[in-house]
């Protein structure tokens, strides 16, 4: 199996997702992405809750 297709098969659920849940994964990847920049170990529970319930609303 080609790097490719490999990649592809991790991105499928993301792109094949409805817009509002592609929403929350790129919120709460930007949060982490964030956190791993700034080398934060602090709880993220609570953000990614706070995210999810933002976008539900």
């Amino acid at each position: 199996m080609s790097q490719d297709a490999n990649i592809d098969d991790v991105h499928e659920p993301i792109t094949s997702a409805p817009p509002e849940i592609r929403q929350i994964i790129e919120r709460v990847w930007k949060l982490e992405k964030g956190r791993l920049d700034k080398k934060s170990n602090g709880p993220i529970n609570e953000d990614i809750l706070k995210i999810i319930k933002e976008e539900v609303r």
